[in-house]
């Protein structure tokens, strides 16, 4: 584990309605608070100042005079320099943010703690119009002041901040004090070489929200603040191309630091295109726009590589991987999203499925028995999953970690007819989550889980198995859930044969059984048949496998030592 020392900075003004809320939230979850006073006056102060007092482990820091949110926010970063702190919390006093996010920004801090961490906002629909139409021109000027389109959202005041990093630039430099700080000290950490990692995170305008967003004055300084930055960075640019050919050199992030790319309106558009002229105008339309993410996802692009390489050695894939095979690889995968497009609106009927009513599927589907279903990412189980809520009425529970495509599982859920699946996002599983799903298999339910992505929130639960040749890390969690539902277990894939779909189910275990002695390696074993099982299945179709990063060493993972002593073997 990193040396990552906490704290969280507040800055408020004006902003008392919540912060008690918030200061409570905080230190319910361990967290030093340190809560800046940006000049607020006498009676918004003395309520501030009674808040504070009522909570330990909270430092109370007033500014006589209102210096804007830039300045509360270096003040307050200052002092936790001073308290020896490492990284600072920033997250506005207004009541906006999710504090349920807290805890995914730390973990992702910790995996990357020279990186700065932003939150990127998913706006319900309290959000006002405006704010929307001025996040989209910063994040235009954002993007080419940075060389970059990775950068989703500038703006958001839910972010952890290296401090040393942070710090260096404001001594060095004359940073924006109010509302363009955010978005400028960004853009020159991006310049010093930090990494930005982003992570997506619900926002909120509760009812009579109060914002200090001055309209006017606010515009101008950030039209003046994207001027000078635009006529730096002309200064910077060579630097800032060879930074993004270093990026694309170094070792693969984690799957959970990869965040969505694309906007919701250009998924809305396709979706719209989808819609009315159909799947092959559709799948025209969405060539270029899959080139252009070719082009700029290098850490995709190599993930792909990779992957087709490791398949190529085992014979699955005829021909050696190369640039025009990934790009196949790319487009096979916005197939996919295109299908799901299609099943979820009802354009693709059970009889296009092959084995809907027919084989092992159709025999555990007309027992009513509860179960687990093991699938991976791999083919589309989407297109089951619709057609068994919409058409046949079918109870499942799906887990899903759904952070990394928000906007496209926002336009399905507006594009989709109706549905009772229960889709749980899960971080990780507690008990509660346990508890709600042995209640849904002892009702008949299916509870189905993707086995092929590690945990979000730590590595500690992994198993390291041959897949393709190759020791790598898959999650031990789903295994693990399996044993406590006592139930049976299949594996799941739907995959994609031409013009229709081809189920293939299979029982992988009457019950999965974790023994107190040899629990580990009970669970090692299961793991490692799943890992033969979905490479069996591969070979029939490879193209359809979608982990687009560096599977084996996701994170910069390594297998233990000595490498030949492998888990599960």
């Amino acid at each position: 584990m990193n040396a990552v020392k906490p704290c969280v900075v507040i800055p408020t003004y004006h902003h008392v309605s919540v912060l008690d809320g918030i200061v409570s939230g905080l230190r319910m979850q361990g967290l030093p608070v340190i809560v800046v006073d940006d000049g607020n006056e006498p009676d918004d102060a003395r309520r501030i100042a009674g808040i504070c007092a009522a909570h330990d482990g909270v430092e109370l820091l007033r500014r006589h005079f209102n210096g804007g949110k830039g300045a509360a926010v270096l003040d307050g970063i200052e002092r936790a320099e001073a308290r020896g702190f490492t990284h600072a919390l920033q997250i506005d006093a207004d009541g906006q943010h999710d504090l349920a996010r807290v805890a995914d920004l730390l973990r992702l801090a910790s995996a990357y703690p020279t990186a700065l961490v932003v939150g990127e906002p998913v706006y319900d629909e309290t959000v006002p119009r405006s704010r929307r139409f001025a996040r989209w021109i910063t994040h235009i000027w954002v993007s080419i002041n940075t060389a970059s389109f990775r950068i989703v959202d500038s703006m958001c005041g839910f972010r952890i901040y290296p401090i040393a990093a942070t710090l260096a630039i404001s001594r060095s430099v004359c940073v924006a004090q109010r509302m363009a700080f955010d978005t400028e000290i960004l853009v020159r950490l991006v310049w010093r070489g930090v990494d930005v990692v982003t992570f997506p995170v619900p926002v909120t305008y509760p009812p009579g929200n109060y914002s200090n967003f001055a309209m006017w004055d606010d515009n101008l300084r950030l039209s003046g603040m994207h001027a000078k930055l635009f006529f730096l960075m002309l200064m910077r640019l060579p630097f800032l191309l060879f930074s993004r050919i270093r990026v694309r050199r170094r070792s693969s992030r984690h799957w959970a630091a990869i965040g969505e790319r694309g906007s919701y309106a250009g998924l809305w558009i396709l979706g719209a295109i989808y819609k009315v002229l159909g799947r092959r105008v559709c799948l025209v339309a969405l060539a270029p726009v899959v080139f252009f993410f070719f082009l700029t996802g290098g850490e995709q692009r190599r993930g792909s590589l990779l992957y087709l390489r490791r398949a190529h050695e085992m014979g699955f894939v005829s021909r050696a991987p190369d640039l025009f095979l990934s790009f196949r690889h790319f487009l096979t995968f916005a197939s996919s999203a295109i299908d799901k497009l299609a099943a979820w609106t009802g354009k693709i009927p059970a009889s296009s499925v092959c084995g809907v009513d027919e084989g092992e599927f159709d025999r555990a589907k007309k027992q009513g028995q509860g179960a687990v279903i093991f699938t991976a990412h791999f083919g589309n189980p989407e297109v089951l999953r619709a057609i068994a809520t919409l058409r046949l009425r079918w109870r499942i529970n799906v887990l899903v970690h759904t952070a990394h495509a928000v906007h496209f599982n926002r336009l399905v859920n507006e594009l989709s007819e109706s549905s009772t699946v229960r889709v749980i996002q899960v971080t990780e599983v507690g008990p509660d989550t346990a508890i709600l799903l042995q209640e849904a298999v002892a009702n008949g339910d299916w509870v189905v889980m993707a086995g092929d992505r590690i945990p979000v929130t730590g590595n500690e639960r992994i198993s390291w198995v041959p897949f393709l040749g190759k020791p790598a890390p898959f999650p031990q969690g789903p295994h693990i859930l399996a044993g406590l539902l006592k139930c049976p277990v299949h594996l799941l894939f739907c995959l994609r044969e031409g013009a229709h779909h081809r189920i293939y189910f299979e029982r992988f275990a009457e019950r999965v059984e974790l023994p107190r002695k040899g629990r580990n390696e009970a669970i090692s074993a299961s793991v490692a048949r799943y890992a033969e099982r979905l490479e069996s299945h591969l070979r029939i179709a490879p193209l359809q496998w979608f982990n687009f990063f560096d599977f084996w060493h996701p994170g910069g993972l390594k297998p233990p030592e000595p490498a030949g002593q492998l888990e599960g073997q």
